[in-house]
C-alpha cells in the first residue's frame, strides 16, 4: 500500500450498496470501506457479502469497519479499527488481512504507528457531523505534521468536500476519505470521477 487516492466510505448510500459498490469498481476506486454501525449482524453480513461479490477480482480493495468477524466471513481484503474497537493485536488473531487504525491527534498517531498498522486514518480534518460524538478537529497543519512523521500511508478524513479538498492536498496528503459527499446522491459516478481528477492533478 502506498498512495491510492480516493478512499470511499459507504454508509447508507442513497444509491444503494450494490450500485455504489459497482460504481466504485467501474471508476477504479482503490479502497471501498463498508461502515454500517446500526445494522443487525445478519443484515451487515448480507450486505458485506454482496459488496464482496462485486469487488472480488477487481482493483478495488474491500474493507470492513470495526468487525474482524464480519471481515472473515465475507472474505474482505481489509479491516479498519477505530479507537473504541477491538485492539489491533486481538483483531489480527481473527482477521489476517490489511488493517488500518483511526487516529485523532499526533499523540494517537505515534501510539498507532507502534502497533504497525498497514495504514492510519487521521482526522477529522474539518468539522463533520458523521459521528454521533465528533472528535476534535485536527486541521491541515497537524495533517502536514503527521504526513512528515508517518512511515505508513495516511488517509485524511473528516469534513472533506471538493470546496476544501485543495487545502488538504496542499498539506501533502494523497489519500483522501469521503463519506457524505458520496452518500447523498443517487448516482455517485460524477462525484467520484471529479474527486479522482482533483487528486490526480495535484501530483
Amino acid at each position: 500500500m502506498n498512495d491510492f487516492g480516493l478512499y470511499a466510505i459507504m454508509t447508507a448510500p442513497r444509491a444503494g450498496h450494490r450500485r455504489f459498490a459497482e460504481t466504485c469498481v467501474e471508476c477504479g476506486v482503490k479502497i471501498l470501506q463498508l461502515r454500517e454501525k446500526g445494522l443487525s449482524d445478519r443484515k451487515l453480513l448480507s450486505i458485506a457479502r454482496e459488496v464482496r461479490s462485486i469487488t472480488r477480482g477487481t482493483d478495488t480493495m474491500f474493507v470492513i469497519n470495526d468487525r474482524p468477524d464480519i471481515a472473515v466471513l465475507c472474505d474482505a481484503d481489509g479491516l479498519h479499527l477505530g479507537r473504541d474497537d477491538m485492539d489491533i493485536d486481538d483483531a489480527r488473531k481473527i482477521f489476517g488481512g490489511v488493517t488500518g487504525l483511526s487516529t485523532h491527534s499526533i499523540t494517537q498517531v505515534q501510539e498507532a504507528l507502534e502497533r504497525n498498522p498497514d495504514y492510519i486514518g487521521f482526522g477529522p480534518v474539518f468539522p463533520t457531523p458523521t459521528k454521533a460524538i465528533p472528535d476534535p478537529v485536527v486541521g491541515t497543519e497537524n495533517l502536514r505534521k503527521v504526513l512528515e512523521i508517518s512511515d505508513k500511508p495516511v488517509i485524511a478524513i473528516g469534513g472533506i468536500f471538493p470546496e476544501n479538498l485543495s487545502d488538504v492536498l496542499a498539506s501533502g496528503a494523497q489519500n483522501i476519505a469521503l463519506v457524505r459527499h458520496l452518500m447523498e446522491v443517487d448516482d455517485p459516478r460524477h462525484r467520484i470521477l471529479e474527486l479522482q481528477r482533483m487528486i490526480a492533478n495535484n501530483k
